[in-house]
Protein backbone atom coordinates (compact mmCIF):
# COMPACT_ATOMS: atom_id res chain seq x y z
CA UNK A 1 0.00 0.00 0.00
CA UNK A 2 1.22 3.31 -1.16
CA UNK A 3 0.38 6.29 0.97
CA UNK A 4 0.51 10.06 0.11
CA UNK A 5 -0.47 13.37 2.24
CA UNK A 6 0.42 17.07 2.24
CA UNK A 7 0.38 19.75 4.98
CA UNK A 8 1.67 23.72 4.57
CA UNK A 9 2.17 25.53 7.79
CA UNK A 10 1.31 29.36 8.32
CA UNK A 11 2.19 30.39 11.84
CA UNK A 12 -0.65 28.12 13.10
CA UNK A 13 -2.93 27.72 9.83
CA UNK A 14 -2.60 23.87 8.55
CA UNK A 15 -4.05 22.84 5.03
CA UNK A 16 -3.75 19.01 4.80
CA UNK A 17 -4.48 16.50 1.75
CA UNK A 18 -4.26 12.88 1.96
CA UNK A 19 -4.92 10.27 -0.56
CA UNK A 20 -4.04 6.34 -0.39
CA UNK A 21 -3.13 3.81 -3.74
CA UNK A 22 -3.85 0.51 -3.08
CA UNK A 23 -1.32 -1.88 -4.36
CA UNK A 24 -2.22 -5.45 -3.69
CA UNK A 25 0.22 -8.27 -4.30
CA UNK A 26 -1.34 -11.61 -3.75
CA UNK A 27 -0.40 -14.21 -4.80
CA UNK A 28 -2.96 -16.16 -7.61
CA UNK A 29 -2.98 -19.40 -8.96
CA UNK A 30 -5.72 -18.58 -11.69
CA UNK A 31 -5.23 -19.19 -15.44
CA UNK A 32 -2.91 -16.39 -16.60
CA UNK A 33 -2.55 -15.80 -20.79
CA UNK A 34 -0.52 -13.80 -22.96
CA UNK A 35 -2.33 -10.89 -24.54
CA UNK A 36 -3.03 -11.00 -28.12
CA UNK A 37 -1.14 -8.25 -29.84
CA UNK A 38 -1.71 -7.49 -33.70
CA UNK A 39 1.36 -6.81 -35.47
CA UNK A 40 0.73 -3.13 -36.25
CA UNK A 41 0.47 -2.36 -32.27
CA UNK A 42 3.52 -4.11 -31.70
CA UNK A 43 5.47 -2.26 -34.22
CA UNK A 44 4.31 1.16 -33.21
CA UNK A 45 5.76 -0.18 -29.05
CA UNK A 46 8.89 -1.11 -30.84
CA UNK A 47 11.90 2.17 -30.54
CA UNK A 48 14.78 2.47 -33.34
CA UNK A 49 16.23 5.09 -31.31
CA UNK A 50 16.61 6.48 -27.67
CA UNK A 51 16.93 5.86 -23.94
CA UNK A 52 15.08 2.82 -24.42
CA UNK A 53 17.85 0.93 -26.58
CA UNK A 54 20.08 0.94 -23.58
CA UNK A 55 18.78 -1.83 -22.11
CA UNK A 56 20.70 -4.64 -21.87
CA UNK A 57 23.74 -2.31 -23.32
CA UNK A 58 27.12 -2.49 -21.08
CA UNK A 59 27.86 0.24 -18.90
CA UNK A 60 31.08 0.38 -21.28
CA UNK A 61 28.56 1.56 -23.81
CA UNK A 62 26.69 4.00 -21.76
CA UNK A 63 30.21 5.78 -20.52
CA UNK A 64 30.85 5.89 -24.31
CA UNK A 65 27.85 7.59 -25.39
CA UNK A 66 27.08 9.85 -22.17
CA UNK A 67 30.52 9.91 -19.93
CA UNK A 68 31.30 9.62 -16.67
CA UNK A 69 28.07 10.39 -14.29
CA UNK A 70 27.84 13.06 -11.72
CA UNK A 71 27.44 10.13 -8.75
CA UNK A 72 26.33 7.00 -8.60
CA UNK A 73 23.71 6.20 -5.92
CA UNK A 74 22.71 2.28 -5.07
CA UNK A 75 19.00 1.16 -5.48
CA UNK A 76 17.42 -1.43 -3.02
CA UNK A 77 17.07 -4.12 -6.14
CA UNK A 78 20.30 -5.23 -7.37
CA UNK A 79 21.27 -2.55 -9.81
CA UNK A 80 23.28 1.31 -9.17
CA UNK A 81 21.83 4.65 -10.56
CA UNK A 82 24.08 6.44 -12.67
CA UNK A 83 22.73 10.07 -12.05
CA UNK A 84 23.68 12.59 -14.88
CA UNK A 85 22.34 15.90 -13.63
CA UNK A 86 24.87 18.00 -14.66
CA UNK A 87 22.48 19.80 -17.65
CA UNK A 88 18.72 19.74 -15.84
CA UNK A 89 17.49 19.68 -19.46
CA UNK A 90 19.17 16.52 -20.34
CA UNK A 91 18.74 15.08 -16.65
CA UNK A 92 18.38 10.87 -16.86
CA UNK A 93 19.67 7.81 -14.12
CA UNK A 94 21.04 5.06 -15.54
CA UNK A 95 20.37 1.36 -13.50
CA UNK A 96 23.30 -0.49 -14.16
CA UNK A 97 23.51 -4.05 -12.70
CA UNK A 98 26.56 -6.11 -12.85
CA UNK A 99 28.01 -4.16 -15.95
CA UNK A 100 24.95 -4.25 -17.71
CA UNK A 101 22.00 -1.42 -18.20
CA UNK A 102 18.44 -2.55 -16.37
CA UNK A 103 16.56 0.46 -16.17
CA UNK A 104 16.65 4.45 -17.63
CA UNK A 105 14.27 7.17 -16.08
CA UNK A 106 14.46 10.20 -17.91
CA UNK A 107 13.34 13.56 -17.17
CA UNK A 108 15.35 15.95 -19.23
CA UNK A 109 13.18 17.61 -21.77
CA UNK A 110 15.87 17.74 -24.23
CA UNK A 111 16.38 13.44 -24.04
CA UNK A 112 15.58 11.73 -27.21
CA UNK A 113 13.04 9.03 -25.43
CA UNK A 114 11.75 7.50 -27.92
CA UNK A 115 8.59 6.58 -28.84
CA UNK A 116 7.53 8.82 -26.30
CA UNK A 117 8.43 13.04 -25.90
CA UNK A 118 8.52 14.50 -22.52
CA UNK A 119 5.67 17.44 -23.09
CA UNK A 120 4.08 15.34 -25.46
CA UNK A 121 -0.16 15.40 -25.35
CA UNK A 122 -1.88 12.44 -23.92
CA UNK A 123 -4.20 12.03 -26.29
CA UNK A 124 -1.15 11.73 -29.40
CA UNK A 125 0.44 9.20 -26.66
CA UNK A 126 -2.71 7.23 -26.50
CA UNK A 127 -2.80 7.47 -30.24
CA UNK A 128 0.93 6.16 -31.16
CA UNK A 129 0.96 3.30 -28.14
CA UNK A 130 -1.63 0.71 -27.41
CA UNK A 131 -2.11 0.67 -24.03
CA UNK A 132 -3.37 -2.61 -21.65
CA UNK A 133 -5.26 -3.00 -18.73
CA UNK A 134 -3.04 -6.42 -17.97
CA UNK A 135 0.47 -6.89 -19.27
CA UNK A 136 1.35 -11.08 -18.65
CA UNK A 137 4.86 -11.78 -18.05
CA UNK A 138 6.07 -15.29 -18.09
CA UNK A 139 9.51 -15.22 -16.98
CA UNK A 140 12.14 -18.21 -15.91
CA UNK A 141 9.50 -20.51 -15.63
CA UNK A 142 6.89 -17.96 -13.49
CA UNK A 143 3.75 -16.55 -14.73
CA UNK A 144 3.71 -12.61 -13.71
CA UNK A 145 0.18 -10.86 -14.57
CA UNK A 146 0.37 -6.96 -13.92
CA UNK A 147 -3.23 -5.48 -13.19
CA UNK A 148 -3.25 -1.53 -14.38
CA UNK A 149 -6.40 0.47 -12.72
CA UNK A 150 -7.85 3.21 -14.63
CA UNK A 151 -5.62 5.69 -12.52
CA UNK A 152 -2.72 3.73 -13.34
CA UNK A 153 -3.46 4.13 -17.18
CA UNK A 154 -4.02 7.64 -16.66
CA UNK A 155 -1.23 8.70 -14.41
CA UNK A 156 1.38 5.99 -15.21
CA UNK A 157 0.28 3.45 -18.07
CA UNK A 158 2.74 0.51 -18.80
CA UNK A 159 3.46 -0.09 -21.95
CA UNK A 160 5.63 -3.17 -23.94
CA UNK A 161 8.05 -1.77 -25.63
CA UNK A 162 10.51 -4.54 -27.53
CA UNK A 163 11.89 -6.69 -24.52
CA UNK A 164 11.72 -4.50 -21.65
CA UNK A 165 8.59 -1.98 -20.57
CA UNK A 166 8.08 1.59 -20.15
CA UNK A 167 6.51 3.28 -17.37
CA UNK A 168 5.05 6.54 -18.99
CA UNK A 169 4.75 9.62 -16.29
CA UNK A 170 1.50 11.29 -17.24
CA UNK A 171 1.46 14.91 -15.42
CA UNK A 172 -2.65 14.42 -15.24
CA UNK A 173 -2.99 18.52 -14.32
CA UNK A 174 -1.29 19.18 -17.57
CA UNK A 175 -2.26 16.31 -19.65
CA UNK A 176 1.03 15.65 -20.87
CA UNK A 177 3.63 12.98 -20.67
CA UNK A 178 6.14 14.17 -17.77
CA UNK A 179 8.98 11.61 -17.65
CA UNK A 180 9.74 7.92 -18.69
CA UNK A 181 11.17 4.69 -17.03
CA UNK A 182 12.35 2.13 -18.73
CA UNK A 183 13.01 -1.42 -17.26
CA UNK A 184 13.80 -4.89 -17.80
CA UNK A 185 11.68 -8.37 -16.94
CA UNK A 186 13.71 -8.94 -14.32
CA UNK A 187 13.45 -5.33 -13.29
CA UNK A 188 9.91 -4.56 -13.41
CA UNK A 189 8.65 -7.88 -11.61
CA UNK A 190 11.67 -6.77 -8.77
CA UNK A 191 9.52 -3.84 -8.08
CA UNK A 192 6.13 -4.57 -8.64
CA UNK A 193 5.00 -1.12 -9.03
CA UNK A 194 0.92 -2.21 -10.17
CA UNK A 195 -0.98 -4.69 -8.79
CA UNK A 196 0.31 -8.43 -9.42
CA UNK A 197 -1.01 -11.70 -9.48
CA UNK A 198 1.80 -14.25 -10.07
CA UNK A 199 2.04 -18.05 -10.70
CA UNK A 200 5.18 -19.67 -9.31
CA UNK A 201 7.33 -17.45 -7.57
CA UNK A 202 9.02 -14.11 -7.01
CA UNK A 203 12.26 -13.03 -7.01
CA UNK A 204 13.66 -13.14 -3.21
CA UNK A 205 14.19 -9.60 -1.64
CA UNK A 206 17.72 -8.85 -1.20
CA UNK A 207 17.99 -8.00 2.72
CA UNK A 208 19.79 -4.79 3.42
CA UNK A 209 22.00 -3.95 6.28
CA UNK A 210 21.99 -0.21 7.94
CA UNK A 211 24.79 1.03 5.91
CA UNK A 212 23.22 -0.05 2.56
CA UNK A 213 20.22 1.55 3.79
CA UNK A 214 22.18 4.46 4.59
CA UNK A 215 23.84 5.46 1.11
CA UNK A 216 20.27 4.70 -0.38
CA UNK A 217 18.27 6.85 1.79
CA UNK A 218 21.45 9.33 0.98
CA UNK A 219 20.72 9.27 -2.70
CA UNK A 220 16.99 9.04 -2.90
CA UNK A 221 17.26 12.82 -0.90
CA UNK A 222 19.67 13.75 -3.75
CA UNK A 223 17.59 12.27 -6.01
CA UNK A 224 14.42 13.74 -4.83
CA UNK A 225 15.99 17.37 -4.44
CA UNK A 226 17.20 17.27 -8.04
CA UNK A 227 13.97 16.62 -9.46
CA UNK A 228 12.18 19.23 -7.75
CA UNK A 229 13.92 21.54 -8.99
CA UNK A 230 14.26 20.20 -12.45
CA UNK A 231 10.41 20.62 -12.33
CA UNK A 232 10.47 23.94 -10.73
CA UNK A 233 12.39 24.74 -13.74
CA UNK A 234 9.79 23.80 -15.69
CA UNK A 235 6.88 25.90 -14.57
CA UNK A 236 9.48 28.94 -14.53
CA UNK A 237 9.69 28.90 -10.88
CA UNK A 238 13.14 29.66 -9.40
CA UNK A 239 14.84 27.02 -7.53
CA UNK A 240 14.60 26.27 -3.91
CA UNK A 241 18.40 25.80 -2.27
CA UNK A 242 19.28 22.54 -0.01
CA UNK A 243 19.20 23.29 3.54
CA UNK A 244 20.69 20.56 5.75
CA UNK A 245 19.15 21.82 9.20
CA UNK A 246 15.36 21.25 7.91
CA UNK A 247 16.71 17.74 5.76
CA UNK A 248 17.77 16.69 9.41
CA UNK A 249 14.07 17.17 10.40
CA UNK A 250 12.74 15.73 7.35
CA UNK A 251 14.93 12.67 7.94
CA UNK A 252 13.65 11.75 11.69
CA UNK A 253 10.10 12.17 10.59
CA UNK A 254 10.61 9.45 8.72
CA UNK A 255 12.87 7.24 10.69
CA UNK A 256 10.28 7.65 13.24
CA UNK A 257 7.05 6.86 11.28
CA UNK A 258 8.85 3.96 10.19
CA UNK A 259 9.88 2.64 13.76
CA UNK A 260 6.53 4.36 15.27
CA UNK A 261 4.55 2.02 12.33
CA UNK A 262 2.16 5.50 11.31
CA UNK A 263 1.79 7.43 8.83
CA UNK A 264 1.03 11.43 9.55
CA UNK A 265 2.46 14.56 9.73
CA UNK A 266 1.71 14.70 13.45
CA UNK A 267 4.34 12.48 15.25
CA UNK A 268 2.80 11.05 18.62
CA UNK A 269 6.23 12.06 20.30
CA UNK A 270 7.02 15.02 18.24
CA UNK A 271 3.83 16.69 17.36
CA UNK A 272 3.54 18.65 13.91
CA UNK A 273 5.82 20.11 11.36
CA UNK A 274 5.87 23.73 13.23
CA UNK A 275 7.05 21.82 16.38
CA UNK A 276 9.80 19.86 14.66
CA UNK A 277 11.26 22.22 12.71
CA UNK A 278 11.10 24.41 16.43
CA UNK A 279 12.74 21.91 18.35
CA UNK A 280 15.77 21.34 15.59
CA UNK A 281 15.63 25.65 15.83
CA UNK A 282 14.94 26.19 12.01
CA UNK A 283 13.67 29.38 11.57
CA UNK A 284 10.99 29.77 8.97
CA UNK A 285 7.64 32.08 7.72
CA UNK A 286 5.97 29.14 6.21
CA UNK A 287 6.54 25.98 5.79
CA UNK A 288 5.65 22.89 4.11
CA UNK A 289 5.52 19.32 3.90
CA UNK A 290 5.11 16.14 1.47
CA UNK A 291 5.51 12.40 3.05
CA UNK A 292 4.90 9.63 1.35
CA UNK A 293 5.12 5.75 1.72
CA UNK A 294 5.69 2.33 0.46
CA UNK A 295 6.63 3.56 -3.19
CA UNK A 296 9.76 1.47 -4.92
CA UNK A 297 12.07 4.46 -5.08
CA UNK A 298 12.36 8.21 -4.27
CA UNK A 299 11.14 9.15 -8.05
CA UNK A 300 8.00 6.88 -7.91
CA UNK A 301 6.91 8.93 -4.44
CA UNK A 302 7.68 12.23 -6.69
CA UNK A 303 5.94 11.37 -9.56
CA UNK A 304 3.12 10.58 -7.08
CA UNK A 305 3.33 13.79 -5.16
CA UNK A 306 3.38 16.01 -8.59
CA UNK A 307 -0.04 14.19 -9.49
CA UNK A 308 -1.42 15.12 -6.17
CA UNK A 309 -3.18 18.84 -5.80
CA UNK A 310 -1.76 19.36 -2.11
CA UNK A 311 1.44 18.28 -3.12
CA UNK A 312 2.08 19.76 -6.23
CA UNK A 313 1.08 23.10 -4.57
CA UNK A 314 3.91 22.76 -2.12
CA UNK A 315 6.34 21.58 -4.98
CA UNK A 316 5.10 24.57 -7.25
CA UNK A 317 5.21 27.24 -4.43
CA UNK A 318 6.72 30.08 -5.30
CA UNK A 319 7.07 31.51 -2.22
CA UNK A 320 9.57 28.69 -0.76
CA UNK A 321 13.13 29.04 -0.68
CA UNK A 322 14.95 25.89 1.08
CA UNK A 323 14.15 22.19 0.82
CA UNK A 324 15.46 19.56 2.89
CA UNK A 325 14.79 15.81 1.99
CA UNK A 326 14.79 12.88 4.61
CA UNK A 327 14.27 9.16 3.40
CA UNK A 328 14.47 6.70 5.67
CA UNK A 329 14.12 3.48 4.02
CA UNK A 330 10.53 3.51 2.05
CA UNK A 331 9.33 6.81 4.03
CA UNK A 332 9.79 9.61 2.15
CA UNK A 333 9.80 13.39 3.50
CA UNK A 334 10.38 16.64 1.56
CA UNK A 335 10.42 19.81 3.93
CA UNK A 336 9.82 22.97 2.51
CA UNK A 337 10.66 26.44 3.94
CA UNK A 338 10.36 30.24 3.42
CA UNK A 339 13.24 31.60 5.68
CA UNK A 340 12.64 35.17 7.23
Amino acid sequence: MCFLATLIFIISIYYFHEEEELLNKEQSASQIQNPIVNKKQQMQQNASEGLSLLIGKSSKEVMKQFGEPSRKDPSPYGYEWWIYSDQAEQYMQVGVENGQVVSVYGLGKELNIAPFAIGQPIDQLFQSVNLETTIDIDWKGNSYRFELSEEDLGMRPLVKLGNGYAQVYIDKFTGEVSSVRFLNVETLIKQRPYELVYRGELPEEEVLSAEKWKLIQDGDDQQIFDITNIIRKRFDLDPVEWDEATAIVAYKHSMDMFKGNYFSHESPQYGDLGNRLKKDHVKFELAGENIAAQYVDGVAAFEGWLNSKGHREALLNKEFTHLGVGVYQKYYTQNFIKKP
